[in-house]
C-alpha cells in the first residue's frame, strides 16, 4: 500500500479550499494568499520531478574529472616511486615527501567529495529555495489572522480610531479562522513533498521546521476558535 503524499491530491484540495475562501469571502485578502498558494502547489510537481530525476549529463561530467584526477595523481605516485628508487632517499626527505603526500591526498579527497556532492547541493538549493517561499508564506497567514480577536465580536468597550475594523460575526471569524488552519497545515503537506523522494538531512530538517512552525500557528489559532465558542456558549445563556 503505498503511503506516499500525492501532489494531484493536494493541489485539488488547496483549489477548493480557495474556492470556499472566495465564496465565503470574495475579493478578501486570505482569498489572494490561497490562491498564492495554489501557484506554488501546482509549481512543486515539476521542482520535485527535477528534484528526484538523477542529472544524467552532471554525473557523467564529475565521472570524468574523478577519473582523471585519479589518473594524474597514480602518475604522479608512479614518477615519485621512480625518482626516490634510482636516487635514494634520506629519512628527513622521505618525512617531508610523506607530509606533502598526506596533504595532497586530504586535498584530493576534498576535491573529490565536492564533486561527488555537487548534484546533492544542486537539488538541495531548489528544494530549500521551495521551502523557504512556504515558510513566508505561512508568516503571511499568520499576519491575517492576527487582529482577528473573538472578543471583539463581544466586545461593547468602545473603539479608538486605530482599531480593527470589526466586519465578521461569530459564525464567519470561526470559518475565518478555520481556513486559516487548513492553509496552514497544507503549507505543512506541500514541504514534506520535497522531503518524501529525496533523502537530504538538510531538507528534511528544514521541512521539519516547516512543519513545526505551522502546527504552532495553527496551535493559537485554534486557541482563538475555543474563545470564541466559549463566549457563543456564554452568550447564549
Amino acid at each position: 500500500m503505498n503511503h506516499n503524499l500525492k501532489h494531484e491530491n493536494i493541489v485539488k484540495t488547496v483549489n477548493l479550499l480557495c474556492k470556499r475562501i472566495s465564496e465565503r469571502f470574495p475579493e478578501s485578502g486570505l482569498s489572494k494568499v490561497c490562491v498564492e498558494l495554489g501557484i506554488i502547489a501546482e509549481e512543486s510537481e515539476s521542482r520535485c520531478e527535477w528534484i528526484r530525476k538523477p542529472q544524467l549529463i552532471l554525473r557523467l561530467g564529475v565521472g570524468i574529472l574523478i577519473a582523471l584526477i585519479i589518473a594524474i595523481l597514480l602518475v604522479g605516485i608512479g614518477t615519485s616511486v621512480r625518482f626516490s628508487s634510482i636516487q635514494g632517499i634520506e629519512i628527513t626527505d622521505f618525512l617531508q615527501v610523506l607530509e606533502a603526500g598526506m596533504n595532497t591526498v586530504i586535498l584530493i579527497g576534498a576535491t573529490l567529495f565536492f564533486l561527488v556532492t555537487t548534484e546533492t547541493r544542486r537539488k538541495r538549493k531548489r528544494a530549500m529555495i521551495a521551502i523557504h517561499q512556504l515558510r513566508a508564506l505561512a508568516h503571511v497567514i499568520d499576519m491575517h489572522q492576527l487582529t482577528k480577536d473573538p472578543e471583539r465580536v463581544f466586545s461593547t468597550g468602545q473603539r479608538t480610531a486605530s482599531s480593527p475594523r470589526q466586519t465578521m460575526n461569530a459564525f464567519e471569524l470561526t470559518r475565518y479562522l478555520d481556513y486559516c488552519t487548513e492553509m496552514l497545515s497544507l503549507v505543512g503537506k506541500v514541504a514534506a513533498l520535497y522531503a518524501q523522494d529525496f533523502e537530504d538531512t538538510v531538507v528534511l530538517t528544514a521541512v521539519n521546521d516547516v512543519e513545526n512552525l505551522t502546527t504552532g500557528l495553527s496551535g493559537k489559532i485554534w486557541q482563538k476558535i475555543v474563545i470564541l465558542h466559549r463566549f457563543k456558549n456564554v452568550s447564549k445563556k
